[in-house]
């Protein structure tokens, strides 16, 4: 009988819609940003420290690889004081999700991920647009570009699916992605 009334998609559709409706609008957010039945694959390249990381962090049934996890965590450490900070689940879902937006398969350059209070304040001293509390500090934001994705698109992207802070430097060549509320600059 649950076949006959049920399909997978309607299924899905019930558990989004209750997921909704018991956890507000970040779930629902969420649930779009880490779409069933679909792994959770980055390549990444940090600029700082010439590390490469191709890693499937959560499997299409959501159900995270801690080793893949520590991994990412590892090549988005501060890159001034080596410091490796617990990145959160949320800036790592809608970095996939920009990927998945543009394609997939794409390496991903970093240009900052965790920032160490450390080097946050050096940036600061030197003028360089830091502020005092930011997300980078606990591991909440990603600074990136993708080679052959020109920035305004990725920004475009990253704003369209409306999650989480985007941040456009075109001069600095970068944009910023955050896991706070849904904000642009």
């Amino acid at each position: 009988m649950f076949g006959q009334f049920w399909s997978r998609r309607t299924f899905l559709k019930a558990s989004l819609a209750g997921a909704f409706a018991l956890f507000g609008g970040r779930a629902f957010a969420k649930e779009l940003i880490m779409p069933a039945l679909s792994e959770g694959k980055l390549s990444l390249y940090n600029v700082h420290t010439d590390e490469r990381l191709k890693v499937t962090y959560r499997d299409p049934w959501g159900t995270y690889d801690p080793g893949a996890l520590s991994d990412l965590n590892y090549i988005l450490r501060c890159h001034y004081t080596r410091e490796v900070k617990k990145m959160d689940i949320d800036v790592i879902e809608f970095l996939n999700a920009v990927d998945k937006s543009l394609g997939g398969g794409n390496e991903i350059h970093i240009i900052s991920g965790y920032r160490s209070p450390e080097y946050n304040d050096l940036l600061r001293r030197e003028g360089r647009g830091v502020v005092k509390n930011s997300m980078h500090l606990s591991g909440k934001a990603i600074d990136i570009s993708i080679p052959r994705v020109d920035l305004d698109a990725l920004r475009k992207t990253a704003v369209s699916l409306g999650y989480g802070g985007v941040g456009y430097y075109p001069k600095s060549g970068f944009v910023h992605i955050d896991s706070g509320r849904f904000r642009t600059w």
